[in-house]
């Protein structure tokens, strides 16, 4: 019997909703996300092999159910996942060859794979796919976060990188079509991490095998820059220990600047709220009796309130939205570096934000500076205001003492 297309929608509406219901969310890798892209890469790599419309279709099928065994947790997964999808599709049209091809399809996805078939060696490289993606960077952080979360396993940043260098150096596509899809980005992935081992461990490069592609590359990068139309790219400059000092020197300096900003609005509210608690207290009872004094009293008050005024308008916090869009974050107009940008974002989007701005210095030194300057356009408001409280309240004081003088000489009792 042939198997409907709308299948496909079906499927991927249970499956949504399964993720959605039935597996932990401490599953930060083997999550919706990474059925979908596993999904989408058995249509890519199928598509290189010209599969006919059927065995693309139980490829996709068999991609969909592949994780679903998660909900028990990841040891015999592939089994349960191969069991629910056959349990699921019994019913709906397809034949028992489908179905013996689909759970051999499931069952391959368990490591070390050894698959047999072509859909089989689609299915493992799609599996894997991420080892050669944009988005490598953003689900390796997520296995990481993952063992922690279900494996108690705790890895300093040497040893998640000997890790990540270990599992990507034995690993290898199957098919030719993969091979010439995400060998090359892998290849990159791979050196970037050999570049973050040596930054961790700068002996590691006594041990390390000569990468002739690296190698090269590291030639090139020992130009410091080069003129562009549109003037400098930070990726074009070789970026180091100085950059990073500068950065971290400025974030102290402003940090501490809005310390002392902070510290003179509290004297100051401090000050003047003693002032009108001792002005209501003597003074403004005495007005029935020495009526000279009210003149100056209120404009002490006066002095004091407006002292009070800018004083907490200094220190007062601004409420922004909280979130930032995917696009904003591809297109790279967002700070993720305040939690005044984030707080509203879920955590799987903060994430992969991050990772994105992590593996781009374009992005990172860009998100630091755009930072910096909001820092220090708060800064600047925090000073003006504070600067016109102590204006107010120096002046205040010295007009209001010669108005008391005043009162006491001129006006007889």
């Amino acid at each position: 019997m042939e198997v409907k297309h709308t299948i496909l929608t079906e499927i991927e509406n249970y499956i949504t909703d399964y993720f959605d219901k039935k597996i932990p969310e401490k599953y930060f890798y083997h999550d919706l996300q990474h059925t979908l892209n596993v999904v989408n890469a058995v249509e890519e790599i199928g598509r290189g092999y010209d599969l006919e419309p059927r065995e693309l279709e139980l490829l996709q099928v068999a991609a969909w159910f592949h994780d679903t065994g998660y909900d028990q947790g990841a040891k015999g997964h592939e089994r349960r996942s191969a069991d629910y999808a056959i349990a699921y599709l019994k019913d709906k049209g397809f034949s028992a060859d489908e179905l013996s091809t689909i759970e051999g399809v499931i069952l391959v996805t368990k490591l070390p794979q050894k698959p047999e078939t072509l859909l089989q060696e689609i299915i493992c490289d799609a599996d894997l796919s991420h080892l050669g993606k944009k988005s490598y960077w953003d689900r390796c952080g997520r296995v990481r976060h993952e063992m922690a979360a279900t494996q108690s396993r705790i890895m300093s940043e040497l040893e998640w990188v000997d890790f990540e260098l270990g599992f990507m150096e034995n690993h290898s596509y199957f098919t030719e079509v993969s091979k010439d899809l995400y060998n090359k980005r892998k290849k990159k992935h791979i050196r970037q991490l050999l570049k973050q081992k040596l930054r961790l461990n700068p002996r590691a490069s006594e041990v390390m095998p000569v990468d002739p592609e690296w190698q090269e590359e590291k030639q090139k990068k020992k130009q410091k820059y080069r003129v562009l139309e549109n003037g400098l790219e930070l990726k074009d400059l070789n970026l180091g220990r100085g950059v990073e000092t500068m950065y971290r020197t400025t974030y102290r300096t402003h940090i501490n600047l809005s310390s002392i900003a902070d510290n003179k609005a509290n004297i100051m509210l401090s000050i003047n709220a003693i002032i009108v608690s001792i002005t209501f207290s003597t003074l403004v009872p005495s007005f029935d009796d020495n009526p000279r004094l009210i003149v100056p009293t209120v404009m002490l008050l006066i002095v004091t309130l407006t002292s009070i005024v800018y004083a907490t308008l200094s220190t007062r916090p601004k409420i922004t939205e909280g979130k930032f869009t995917r696009e904003d974050i591809e297109q790279k107009r967002s700070n993720l570096l305040f939690f005044g940008n984030f707080y509203n974002m879920k955590l799987g989007d903060f994430h992969w934000g991050m990772m994105e701005m992590i593996k781009d210095s374009d992005f990172l030194y860009s998100s630091m500076t755009r930072d910096l300057y909001y820092l220090g356009v708060v800064l600047a408001k925090k000073y003006r205001y504070l600067s016109i409280c102590y204006g107010v309240f120096m002046y205040g004081l010295i007009l209001t003492t010669i108005a008391f003088a005043v009162s006491f000489i001129l006006i007889p009792k």
